[in-house]
């Protein structure tokens, strides 16, 4: 049976795994507003998805109020105080697994407490956590995405030292698809957080453990490290187009990236939806955001641009959309940024929306799964460079460029759309592919996601930087890209390299419509 827009009125939420879709509908069912739902979704994921998210990663939020008042959370953790160049001496990069590579604090959980906070719901956090916990204690079914993923990965992942192997390949081979997955030592660290309260992930008795965890593994990230952290709460980046205003996280997150591809190609003409003058224009605009977010988009504290002074000065856009050839492709490529996340949105009847993103970066992040708490632990400082000064050095403290970011659009007709996908540099991308063909061109909401999509640069494990397309488009799109000089490689049928999307739009009325991505193992919930 083919997907189709699910529509409700009193509460929706969508996510990549159907349990967590369930899990946070019935926070919504129980009374809980789509903050509450969006914290049960996202422990939910930590334990049923746990090759793209968990409680050890980072997390970003865009939520927008009854009253229409938009703020955003940022639960991003910095790297430890003992990870500086000489910790690193004699190598050329961070390592992309083990221990060096684990040197940012997680802050996912300071996220849920910081929403959870603003948020003013009455549930108790054993509620939000219930069926996390049920998940990680009973056990869950493998699907068969993450069956691909622990094969592809387990010969990397198994070498490292921690409970990877004990976790996940508890009968000496990577999970298959319908296995059981049992997580008894994250489900003891859930019931923690619930009875303790999420700050105890960063102080107080759980703290201690995971900093010992951390500390018998070889992390530089210690329990002083853990205690430092806060989560932020920095205003939400925004840019108007026609119709609407969009919003966005802040850097270090590449939410600016995502922003500017919609407003450079809010300003070129593009008649046909999926035609050649829809997909080479929001390919040329991916690398014009793409060009300044490498210049620019970091740490905050060490950057050297204003993104919300860019995004206001309509005269700087409009040179920058008039830099796109409008025939022909400029040259590519430029370096990639990884990471794999899991996107999830929420709505309840009062009118909150949340749109929600949080990650390990790679798969199972680190490869790290603490022993005593069994939290894997992620890698995302795995991307700075080691280097003295410049973009994303790393330095004790500094945040990690990020490719998460969540997105949200505030339509002038009342309609609230939430909407974001898992994909690293293909983030940005399939965001500006769903949300024009329903905003600019009126396409179903579910059919959006479901169509062909396409990617710029590299994937995982693949060294090629082309222009990817999935099968599906017109025959003559292919060959119109390639004769405008971009570097075609079709890809097949739809693939997860193109990402998990979803989207949840709330109508000026009150009316829910949700969509969720065929690529994926999600479903949307609707009460």
């Amino acid at each position: 049976m083919s997907l189709a827009t699910r529509h409700g009125t009193r509460g929706m939420v969508t996510a990549p795994h159907y349990l967590a879709s369930e899990a946070g509908l019935s926070v919504l069912r129980d009374g809980g507003n789509a903050v509450e739902a969006a914290v049960a979704v996202a422990a939910a994921l930590a334990v049923v998805y746990p090759h793209m998210t968990g409680i050890g990663g980072d997390g970003f939020w865009v939520i927008r109020e009854p009253d229409g008042r938009v703020h955003s959370v940022h639960g991003c953790g910095g790297a430890a105080a003992a990870a500086d160049l000489a910790r690193y001496a004699g190598l050329s990069a961070v390592p992309t697994r083990g221990p060096l590579a684990a040197n940012t604090v997680a802050g996912t959980v300071s996220a849920w407490a910081a929403a959870l906070a603003e948020a003013g719901g009455t549930l108790p956090l054993d509620r939000l956590l219930r069926d996390a916990v049920a998940y990680a204690e009973g056990g869950v079914a493998v699907t068969a995405g993450g069956a691909a993923i622990a094969s592809a990965k387990g010969e990397e992942l198994r070498a490292q030292p921690g409970a990877y192997a004990a976790t996940f390949e508890p009968q000496g081979r990577p999970l298959q698809a319908g296995d059981i997955l049992t997580q008894p030592r994250l489900a003891a660290t859930l019931r923690q957080l619930a009875a303790e309260g999420l700050d105890g992930f960063y102080r107080g008795s759980l703290a201690e453990r995971i900093a010992a965890d951390l500390a018998a593994l070889g992390s530089p990230v210690s329990r002083a490290d853990l205690a430092a952290h806060q989560a932020t709460t920095p205003p939400a980046l925004s840019v108007p187009i026609r119709g609407a205003r969009l919003y966005n996280s802040t850097p270090p997150t590449q939410g600016i990236a995502s922003l500017l591809i919609l407003a450079l190609f809010d300003r070129l003409e593009a008649a046909a939806c999926d035609g050649f003058d829809h997909v080479h224009g929001l390919v040329e605009a991916t690398k014009q955001a793409f060009l300044w977010r490498d210049r620019h988009c970091g740490d905050p504290v060490h950057g050297d641009a204003d993104p919300q002074a860019l995004l206001d000065d309509a005269g700087v856009l409009d040179a920058m959309a008039a830099a796109i050839d409008p025939a022909r492709a400029l040259p590519w490529p430029q370096p990639p940024q990884w990471g794999d996340t899991c996107w999830f949105g929420a709505a309840d009847a009062t009118g909150r929306v949340v749109s929600c993103i949080q990650s390990t970066y790679f798969e199972f992040g680190s490869g790290l799964v603490l022993p005593e708490t069994g939290i894997t632990w992620q890698n995302r400082g795995s991307s700075f460079r080691l280097a003295a000064s410049g973009w994303n050095a790393l330095r004790p403290g500094r945040k990690p460029f990020h490719t998460l970011n969540p997105a949200l659009a505030a339509f002038d007709d009342g309609r609230v759309m939430a909407y974001g996908t898992m994909g690293g540099e293909g983030q940005p991308q399939t965001q500006a592919a769903l949300f024009t063909r329903y905003a600019r061109y009126g396409v179903d909401l579910q059919d959006a996601i479901r169509a062909p999509r396409w990617l710029l640069g590299r994937t995982w494990g693949e060294q090629s930087t082309t222009l990817k397309l999935e099968d599906g488009f017109a025959d003559d799109l292919y060959r119109q890209l390639a004769e405008a000089g971009h570097e075609v490689e079709r890809v097949g049928p739809l693939t997860a390299m193109m990402g998990h999307a979803g989207a949840i739009v709330r109508h000026g009325d009150g009316r829910l419509d949700g969509a969720t991505d065929p690529r994926s193992d999600g479903a949307v919930a609707a009460w």
